[in-house]
């Protein structure tokens, strides 16, 4: 097999959830990228309008179309994914992209009490939405893609957790990191269940990004000082980074990979 065939994913069929910006809208462009038909899932209408024309003014060899919803929603996610399946003829890969920030955790960078991060202040209707999108709408992605990828001889899901999975944080709010450990044994799970129908199942579990979901809290500089110091390489990444990994799981050359949880954080996990 060529280096070309390995990564070649041109005319697949794709859906990112999330895709509007960040980590997903890097996932998106990689595959537009490398050929492939794309559509993006995005609560976000105005930012995914935007999205999905910046990337079809690359003139890449693929397509990409946008998609506006909740993933939370389930009967409107289910839908789409009809949609997509309906247009594309098939549904080959999907990433499960699509989460929402925790807001503060119980101390600050700088290591003081966050009266808005402690457990006993933490509104119940904000645990509820981080889990339900976070962990909830996961569940809901994968279903929908295994149903679409049984009858069609198998696919790849892409699910995007964290770091946080596995090392806790104290200025990350509290229902981060129980959604995303949630997140790595549903991904190992489901890999289980669906290789024999040949659907690969893998998560990418990224360390400290510039991505909207910690967007507004970088912009403070003791934030984007303790989310460096995390990092091996002393500084965080952009999304653009995590492309090769993201083409790596969906193309041939990762054809006996699933099941796995592959860590692009810059060695910050290390020194939980």
């Amino acid at each position: 097999m060529s280096l070309e065939t390995m990564f070649d994913v041109t005319g697949k069929s794709v859906i990112v959830t999330g895709g509007a910006s960040g980590i997903g809208r890097a996932y998106a462009e990689i595959m537009v990228e490398r050929g492939a038909r794309v559509c993006v899932l995005d609560l976000d209408a105005g930012g995914l309008e935007k999205t999905v024309a910046g990337i079809a003014a690359q003139g890449w060899p693929g397509t990409v179309w946008g998609h506006p919803l909740d993933v939370s929603d389930r009967p409107a996610l289910a839908a789409a994914f009809d949609t997509v399946a309906e247009r594309h003829g098939r549904i080959d890969v999907v990433f499960a992209n699509a989460g929402v920030d925790a807001g503060p955790g119980f101390l600050t960078p700088e290591g003081e009490r966050d009266p808005e991060g402690q457990i006993d202040a933490l509104p119940e209707a904000h645990w509820d939405r981080v889990i339900d999108v976070n962990l909830n709408a996961v569940f809901s992605t994968i279903r929908n893609a295994a149903r679409h990828m049984k009858a069609t001889g198998g696919g790849r899901i892409i699910v995007t957790s964290s770091v946080a999975a596995r090392v806790n944080e104290s200025f990350v709010g509290t229902p981060y990191m129980p959604a995303k450990a949630g997140v790595d044994h549903l991904v190992r799970n489901a890999a289980m269940e669906l290789g024999a129908f040949g659907i690969l199942v893998n998560c990418i579990s990224p360390g400290p990004f510039v991505t909207n979901i910690g967007g507004g809290r970088l912009k403070n500089p003791a934030d984007r000082a303790a989310f460096e110091a995390q990092s091996l390489l002393g500084r965080i990444a952009d999304p653009d980074e995590i492309k090769g990994l993201a083409l790596y799981l969906a193309s041939p050359a990762s054809a006996y990979v699933t099941g796995a949880q592959m860590t692009i954080d810059g060695g910050s996990s290390l020194r939980g």
